[in-house]
């Protein structure tokens, strides 16, 4: 879905129904609250008539006990109306957080369900923006949005009725001020919603741009663009500071104009005020109710534009929001086949696969690896070796042919009992912000602490936890970053090992560590493949020499497979490219 957003969908009331969609659970507080706009519609006007009967009746005839009891009365109105006001505007924010708490757990569930190309065109700091700031503004919907602008019109129209039963000559004086608030109204709104989209834009731009590129600040200080990089960040944020400015000038202005017009009707109101109390047609309550009539009258109406352009702001993050939403790349889990164990049995037929449409990347794969057995992946990069993983735990759906597992189709399984059977261990390693626990478990607190230690121990990793601080509770920071390259493998292999699966997949995950390291998970691998089917995509020989199968991809076609000596007899491109290997130092061709 584009960032840029047209002043054509500035309005949509399907999205506003959709909004207010998620308030149903919630109806009882949102009837509350338009009953609470309506006694308080009714209560405003009723302070100032208490001054003018005050005024007229009591001070004037120096009644001075009725001229208690209706003070009495009148305080004991302003905190009813203050009472009534706290609750509704408590009500309203409450319905509006609970509203965006269910709403943006919606948003997630709906994000951690996508299919993983969707993430391969969706920028990570646009998807945080949706989920965090546009959900934010749909808060405002209700905090500030539509129950709000109903209060304030109910009270403008409540405040307009009693000045006409008043006296409607007054009433129409006070009131020709109002073509040029309107004039002004307009412009103002016009002004500030192109600035908050604008804003809104900036805000999407920031965030993907930051996410980016801090998770990416290795590869920019190592290629020393920082500078470069700090100069696009500049540009991208002062994009966001203009677009601010601007509206805070719309603001700057708008204000003091109101009050101009505002000061307008209040002398108007003196003038004529003044010329009918001296030929005695008006009296001085009335005067005086009408200047508290004004200043209530003005006071929402300084607020009403503001208010509307934040609910048309709501309603374009609302666009947005269930643009995620209605994004229909989901992995159809249809299968309902759930089998607590499987022999592990991988059979590829006739797979063909593509990212992208017209770009074949694995062209009619077939291969059979029984149960208990290993197969090994080798060939140059993009030769397509891991989109056999990617496939084969459905992270992506293929075009055509068929993936077996234990004979059935793989679409047959139920998608999260078929990825509970395989392990997969990345060379490229992600690890979460929390305990070293955590992430060998992913937080699943069933797991004991025994079978926890039995798998680090396998590895030979039970030592090294309990030499940090606070052992399994020692935070690994954001991605792992306290931790050592080789560390952060070993834990992650770890992670992958303790579900104990049927299947396991080493996508290169040997290739950033060091020998010593590569020893220990060398040892734990030559146990744990006893039994157990294996698909290895490794840079290192020592992983894949003892390999059942070795397959050798070439631009998604199996061109050569066998075993480690009949490759090697056969002096095609799998002898090429371990005698390449075999004359590097860091082993980190094949």
């Amino acid at each position: 879905m584009s960032e840029k957003t047209t002043s054509k969908k500035i309005f949509d009331t399907d999205t506003l129904r959709r909004i207010l969609s998620f308030a149903k659970p919630y109806r009882r507080t949102l009837y509350f609250a338009l009953s609470m706009s309506l006694l308080l519609a009714a209560l405003t006007p009723l302070r100032p008539y208490l001054i003018q009967l005050s005024v007229d009746k009591y001070i004037r005839h120096n009644l001075l006990k009725g001229l208690i009891w209706i003070s009495v009365f009148h305080f004991g109105i302003l905190l009813l109306e203050s009472l009534l006001r706290f609750w509704f505007l408590y009500r309203i924010n409450w319905l509006g957080q609970t509203v965006v708490n269910d709403l943006r757990k919606t948003v997630f569930k709906k994000i951690i369900f996508q299919n993983i190309s969707y993430f391969d065109k969706t920028a990570i700091g646009t998807l945080t923006t949706r989920t965090i700031n546009d959900i934010e503004a749909i808060n405002d919907v209700f905090s500030e949005g539509i129950i709000s602008i109903l209060a304030d019109v109910l009270t403008i129209i409540a405040i307009i009725i009693v000045m006409f039963i008043t006296d409607w000559q007054l009433t129409l004086i006070c009131l020709t001020t109002f073509p040029f608030l309107i004039i002004a109204t307009y412009y103002f709104k016009e002004s500030v919603n192109k600035s908050f989209q604008r804003v809104r834009n900036a805000v999407a731009a920031l965030n993907a741009f930051a996410q980016e590129h801090i998770s990416g600040m290795y590869l920019v200080q190592a290629f020393a663009v920082e500078k470069r990089e700090l100069d696009e960040f500049k540009t991208i944020n002062r994009e966001h500071r203009e677009a601010n400015i601007k509206a805070i000038f719309a603001y700057s202005v708008f204000f003091p104009v109101v009050e101009i017009i505002l000061a307008v009707s209040l002398g108007l109101l003196v003038w004529w005020g003044a010329n009918q109390m001296l030929h005695h047609q008006i009296t001085a309550g009335v005067v005086i109710a009408f200047v508290m009539y004004l200043n209530l009258l003005f006071r929402p109406l300084r607020m009403l534009a503001d208010k509307f352009n934040v609910l048309q702001m709501g309603m374009v993050a609302g666009e947005r929001v269930f643009g995620v939403l209605d994004h229909s790349n989901l992995i159809k889990n249809k299968g309902h086949y759930s089998p607590a164990s499987i022999r592990g049995e991988v059979s590829f037929q006739q797979v063909h696969f593509q990212y992208q449409e017209g770009t074949p990347v694995l062209r009619g794969i077939s291969f059979h690896v029984p149960a208990g057995h290993t197969l090994a992946v080798v060939g140059h990069t993009g030769a397509g070796k891991t989109s056999i993983i990617s496939i084969l735990n459905r992270l992506y759906e293929i075009q055509s042919g068929q993936i077996l597992i234990d004979n059935h189709d793989i679409s047959q399984y139920d998608l999260s009992n078929l990825r509970s059977h395989i392990g997969i261990v990345l060379q490229d390693v992600f690890l979460f912000s929390g305990t070293v626990r955590d992430n060998i478990t992913l937080r699943n607190n069933q797991i004991s602490q025994q079978r926890i230690e039995a798998v680090t121990k396998m590895l030979g990793l039970h030592e090294f936890i309990l030499s940090l601080p606070n052992g399994y509770d020692f935070n690994v920071m954001e991605r792992g970053n306290s931790l050592s390259q080789g560390q952060r493998q070993l834990l992650s292999f770890a992670r992958a090992l303790l579900y104990n699966p049927a299947i396991l997949i080493l996508d290169e995950a040997t290739a950033s560590v060091d020998s010593e390291s590569e020893q220990l998970i060398q040892q734990a691998i030559n146990i744990l493949i006893q039994g157990r089917t294996s698909i290895i995509i490794a840079h290192r020989l020592s992983t894949i020499r003892k390999a059942d199968e070795i397959i050798v991809l070439e631009k998604g076609n199996i061109i050569e497979r066998g075993n480690h000596l009949t490759l090697m007899h056969q002096q095609g491109k799998y002898f090429s490219l371990y005698n390449a290997v075999k004359q590097t130092e860091d082993e980190n061709t094949l």
